[in-house]
């Protein structure tokens, strides 16, 4: 039976993944140009539209870019593993509205109950991707919030490994001594106290959840601690000699319907969202025991949730 946690998950690969190509554009100095075509080669290949998507359609985006108009990007944290097709473990909807310089994050747990569009079963939410990748998933955040996704982004959990490897490692503060020996069981002691990690440790000190006794909650408190010291890392001068490792993981860990172009339209005109940072997860009722853990959300939450959004899009 699965554990009965409200899943706070609220994974911030996305943080990372921009974080560091900011701070790598600003503080490369002489390296500027060479930088500037590195990154815009992996922006080019991190590119991957959604096949339906109509002309009209991305006339419509490229118009609320030009004119700083408020857009939504959905985020998702894709665990997969070898031979599997993975399932958006993180989901999460952005909104940007550089007019009120306020930028709102809504998580949606993995396991809430909802029909999976273009599929018709009604299960976890999280399983539309699974079963048709990103547009599934799309669809499918799209219905139950009421609200439309102008963009996505798309991290394989993978990357948090090859990113800490690409930067030389992190440091970070642990208060539980665990030996992992659960589902991964690759042996690595974690001792209380200050410890070094390379890109596999740190995937397994931030996906531990059944040996702490604060669950899903003490996972969060690692991933926090693991993206602190990924981006204090990342703005040491050292971090230019392993541009190219960290360029290589972005690249093959991350998928998005936004253009280099887009990317720095975002980056100059809605920079100031970060100002004001909303955060909210959607809440619900879990299943009684004994049976398969769902988050059952009631219409009034989905409402809330609905006009929270698109107060935000106004």
């Amino acid at each position: 039976m699965e554990k009965r946690v409200r899943k706070k998950r609220k994974k911030k690969l996305w943080i990372i993944v921009w974080s560091i190509i900011g701070i790598l554009i600003i503080g490369a100095g002489s390296y500027i140009y060479y930088l500037f075509h590195s990154v815009e080669q992996a922006a080019n290949e991190m590119y991957e539209p959604l096949a339906e998507d109509s002309n009209s359609a991305k006339k419509e985006r490229e118009e609320k870019l030009s004119h700083q108009k408020p857009i939504s990007i959905l985020l998702m944290g894709i665990d997969q593993r070898k031979g599997d097709v993975g399932r958006s473990d993180t989901l999460i909807v952005m909104t940007l509205n550089p007019k009120n310089e306020k930028m709102q994050m809504v998580s949606i747990p993995r396991d809430t109950k909802t029909e999976i569009i273009g599929d018709g079963r009604v299960t976890k939410i999280n399983a539309a991707y699974a079963y048709g990748g990103v547009k599934m998933a799309k669809d499918t955040v799209e219905n139950f919030t009421g609200v439309k996704m102008d963009y996505y982004i798309q991290v394989n959990m993978e990357a948090l490994s090859d990113l800490v490897d690409a930067i030389g490692g992190i440091t970070v503060q642990n208060d539980l001594d665990w030996i992992d020996e659960g589902y991964y069981k690759k042996g690595y002691h974690y001792e209380k106290g200050t410890l070094t990690l390379n890109g596999p440790q740190t995937l397994g000190f931030v996906r531990m959840r059944h040996l702490d006794p604060n669950g899903d909650f003490g996972r969060n408190e690692r991933q926090r601690k693991v993206i602190s010291a990924i981006i204090d890392k990342a703005t040491g001068i050292s971090t230019v000699t392993h541009f190219n490792e960290i360029l290589d993981a972005l690249g093959a860990n991350v998928k998005t319907n936004i253009t280099f172009d887009q990317m720095m339209t975002i980056q100059k005109n809605y920079r100031s969202v970060r100002k004001s940072v909303e955060q909210y997860e959607v809440t619900g009722q879990g299943t009684p025991p004994g049976q398969t853990y769902y988050l059952n959300v009631p219409d009034e939450e989905k409402a809330k949730v609905h006009d929270m959004l698109t107060e935000n899009l106004k």
